[in-house]
């Protein structure tokens, strides 16, 4: 278990100094951040003495190095367009995109394990390809597509929800949240099913189709033969075994619907970090497109470190199969 853990560590390790280099690089050659402080008009004299403040005088290996001890203690400068501390900005926004995340992943597994379960028990019922059809269309539909819909149907013709902004918020320390407030909820709502269908759709035919696999197993039908109820057996031994990998995949999905929530929360205008990375690209502010992919690959990096952890206690094959190696 330690040899796993440490190898999962060291691999963690190589890809966020690889994604640190990649994010270095756009301090390199995506635009000069020297004139983006200056202007086109400041003289030969300040643009030599704000390089030399800044470190981009020195060698290209030593810069890269500052920039990782930086990064590590999560300090990416400036932002080039509101002059403000990059963590800062990232700590101001983090909470909202974690808040919608966490609700569109929930909603995704309370509603699409069970759809999942029903149309694999009950393959041919009207209902079960009622759920087939809206699969389909909740993958084929773009997110901001159904964003749009959603605004103009509950928003702007029934009224029943706001389309844009997170609503009131409570401020415990440096977190805002605005789960403990009705209008935060209110808020959440458009967004956060915006946000879950996709992931809900492909939830629901990945259970699908591992349940049905795992039901045509011979541990199954040995259970069938045994006299065990449809009960104990679709919800005792199929369905325990057909989380495993969808547990795999979810894990995956919630750092998707982290860093992918760019879309919804523009359609949204969600304070999020998607919109701050939207509004960076557009301004071309480095320092904050950097901070965005190194935060966006730690957490990735951290959620699949969880997951292969989690999938190694809950899969005794994997023991077994390492134990016999040992």
């Amino acid at each position: 278990m330690f040899a796993f853990i440490l190898r999962r560590l060291i691999q963690a390790v190589i890809v966020m100094v690889s994604v640190a280099f990649i994010a270095f690089l756009l301090f390199q050659y995506v635009g000069d951040p020297v004139v983006f402080l200056l202007g086109q008009d400041a003289t030969a004299e300040q643009i030599r003495q704000l390089r030399a403040d800044l470190g981009l005088d020195k060698p290209f290996i030593v810069q890269f190095w500052h920039f990782l001890a930086n990064a590590a203690q999560g300090e990416f400068g400036l932002s080039l367009r509101q002059g403000a501390k990059v963590s800062r900005l990232i700590a101001e926004r983090f909470p909202a995109t974690l808040e919608l995340a966490l609700i569109a992943a929930g909603l995704a597994l309370l509603i699409g394990i069970p759809m999942g379960v029903y149309s694999a028990l009950r393959r041919g019922t009207f209902l079960s390809q009622a759920f087939m059809t809206l699969s389909l269309l909740g993958v084929s539909l773009p997110t901001f597509l159904i964003g749009i819909l959603l605004i103009l149907v509950f928003a702007v013709t029934l009224g029943w929800f706001p389309s844009f902004g997170r609503g009131e918020t409570v401020q415990i320390g440096w977190w805002s949240t605005g789960l403990l407030t009705a209008k935060g909820w209110h808020h959440i709502i458009l967004p956060a099913v915006t946000l879950a269908i996709f992931q809900l759709t492909l939830i629901m035919r990945l259970v699908r189709a591992e349940m049905l696999e795992v039901l045509r197993t011979d541990y199954i039908k040995f259970a069938r033969a045994r006299g065990l109820s449809n009960r104990a057996i679709h919800f005792g031994h199929a369905l325990k075994n057909t989380l495993v990998p969808v547990m795999t995949i979810t894990g995956l999905q919630l750092g998707g619907l982290i860093a992918f929530a760019i879309i919804t929360e523009t359609v949204f205008q969600w304070p999020g970090m998607g919109l701050l990375f939207i509004q960076a690209v557009t301004f071309a502010d480095i320092p904050v497109m950097a901070a965005y992919l190194c935060l966006i690959a730690l957490i990735f990096v951290v959620i699949n470190l969880v997951v292969d952890l989690l999938y190694f206690a809950v899969d005794p094959r994997l023991r077994v199969g390492k134990a016999e190696a040992h």
